[in-house]
């Protein structure tokens, strides 16, 4: 792409940004979509509520595509040195070696077609919005919470709402959204079409110059 320095003063006057309600809205917490809602009303644009089609089928697709290819890349390791894996992590990379091909196959189809669909919703907008978590951060040890009434595993359901993004490439700034918790930053995706990381690290610039986002650490 090109250098964006330079555009980061530009705002968001004028941009057409669509807030993902939908698979997106149903699998995040009150304060997630809270923290959506806070930064909608930060960048001053025109917001409209849009939903993506096969959000549901693309994660699917993405989470098979991605364990066959972790367990196709650590397979001779996962031979000759399955002791030095972390448990877990060893187990899933065996899962994906296991992966029939045809399997993979028809999920890169059917990723496919869920990017053309995102394709389809950027030509009309020029950001969407969206959790980047279902909740806040967790306490150390967590396994297990509560979404809107669904008692589920932390570990793989803290991608729900960033793996049908990531997995079709497209580019996503997540800023920390103060304000929506009461101790806690939550994370918002700002996302844009193919090679327009520009447009999000506007928005994302608009964000931090009015206070909404800001890194979580101590000053130095």
């Amino acid at each position: 792409g090109e250098p964006v320095a330079a555009t980061l003063g530009q705002g968001t006057a004028g941009l057409r940004i669509g807030v993902l309600g939908g698979y997106f809205a149903d699998n995040a917490l009150p304060e997630a979509r809270a923290a959506v809602a806070r930064v909608a009303q930060a960048l001053g644009a025109e917001v409209e509520p849009v939903e993506l089609s096969l959000v549901e089928a693309g994660r699917a697709a993405a989470f098979l595509i991605t364990n066959a290819e972790a367990g196709a890349l650590h397979l001779d390791n996962l031979r000759t040195r399955a002791a030095d894996f972390e448990p877990l992590s060893r187990d899933r990379f065996l899962a994906g070696a296991l992966i029939p091909a045809a399997w993979v196959a028809r999920a890169q189809r059917v990723r496919s077609r869920y990017a053309h669909a995102a394709a389809r919703v950027l030509a009309r907008y020029d950001l969407l919005l969206a959790p980047a978590t279902p909740c806040a951060a967790t306490p150390i040890g967590t396994e297990r919470f509560d979404l809107n009434g669904r008692d589920l595993p932390l570990r793989p359901n803290m991608g729900l709402l960033t793996q049908p993004i990531s997995c079709i490439g497209l580019p996503v700034c997540s800023v920390p959204v103060w304000g929506a918790h009461p101790t806690l930053p939550l994370g918002v995706q700002l996302i844009a079409a193919p090679w327009r990381e520009d447009l999000a690290l506007r928005a994302a610039a608009v964000l931090e110059a009015a206070g909404i986002c800001q890194a979580p650490v101590a000053s130095l």
